[in-house]
């Protein structure tokens, strides 16, 4: 696959002072959604794809669809594993093709999760493949991770520090108070913690759990450092909105391509509202 280190990516992005999509990759029509949005907006890629994607929709599967797209693009892509829980399926996506993967060990102590990243760092640089890690951790659920409120912990800058220098990785997820999968208030991001990790930690940070983010809060994120910024439910959302109203205009239609073929126009549409909130228009090479 003609795929990019997501690092490369990210690398640009900081010196231009822009954020780059992490963006959620669940089925065929989502990655047509995806693909389709950054072509128009002329904007580097990251597909990003979840142990519990890659369970529903095949290993081989995902690699397929992604080299059918890659060879009509010129962007720049990065095939990203997410929220990857263990070497063993770090190694699995790198032995794949994938360009960048992620170790998320944050829900162990700070040694452990120091230690597993390591491993995965070590492992991954030897073949010029990215590692993004997380310190801190995020409040709902993703796959089968679960962090309530009172669970949830923000990343201590001084940890940051340690914590990249101790492991070498690429670029670091932070926990500003952010949340995986639908708000149930107005999210509050701690901006003066953000502020105190960026101005330690001299690698691009990540933002998990944008979807229901302002944009002018994420923009403002941006100005602080954030390089990657994940999305999944806002795309899921409007997938999903749109669905319901095909399906409740004709209630006899049952042809998947009438309904999913809105659905995934809509969401094309929710892609390139963010690409252009983040500032990566325009910023392929």
């Amino acid at each position: 696959m003609n795929l990019v280190p997501m690092a490369e990516i990210l690398q640009k992005a900081d010196e231009e002072g822009y954020g780059v999509g992490g963006f959620n990759v669940n089925n065929l029509e989502s990655l047509q959604a995806i693909i389709q949005a950054a072509e128009e907006e002329k904007s580097p890629l990251i597909l990003a794809t979840s142990e519990g994607a890659i369970k529903y929709m095949g290993m081989d599967h995902v690699i397929g669809m992604v080299e059918g797209f890659l060879k009509n693009t010129d962007l720049p892509v990065a095939l990203h594993l997410d929220h990857g829980g263990s070497f063993d399926a770090a190694m699995k996506c790198i032995r794949k093709g994938y360009s960048s993967v992620m170790i998320d060990a944050s829900k162990h102590p700070f040694e452990e999760n120091i230690a597993q990243t390591k491993e995965v760092v070590q492992a991954a640089h030897a073949v010029g493949v990215t590692v993004e890690a997380e310190l801190g951790r995020l409040v709902g659920s993703e796959d089968e991770i679960t962090v309530t409120e009172r669970e949830a912990a923000m990343t201590d800058p001084d940890e940051a520090v340690e914590f990249v220098e101790r492991t070498g990785v690429d670029c670091l997820a932070v926990a500003i108070g952010t949340a995986h999968g639908v708000y149930k208030g107005d999210p509050e991001l701690d901006f003066d913690r953000l502020k105190a990790i960026n101005e330690k930690v001299d690698v691009p940070l990540v933002l998990h759990g944008a979807s229901g983010v302002p944009d002018t809060d994420v923009q403002k994120s941006i100005g602080m450092g954030i390089r990657k910024i994940n999305v999944n439910t806002d795309f899921q959302q409007a997938f999903t909105a749109k669905l319901r109203e095909v399906l409740a205009d004709d209630p006899e239609l049952y042809d998947p391509r009438k309904y999913c073929g809105p659905a995934r126009e809509a969401m094309t549409e929710k892609v390139k509202e963010k690409i252009r909130a983040f500032g990566s228009n325009g910023k392929a090479w």
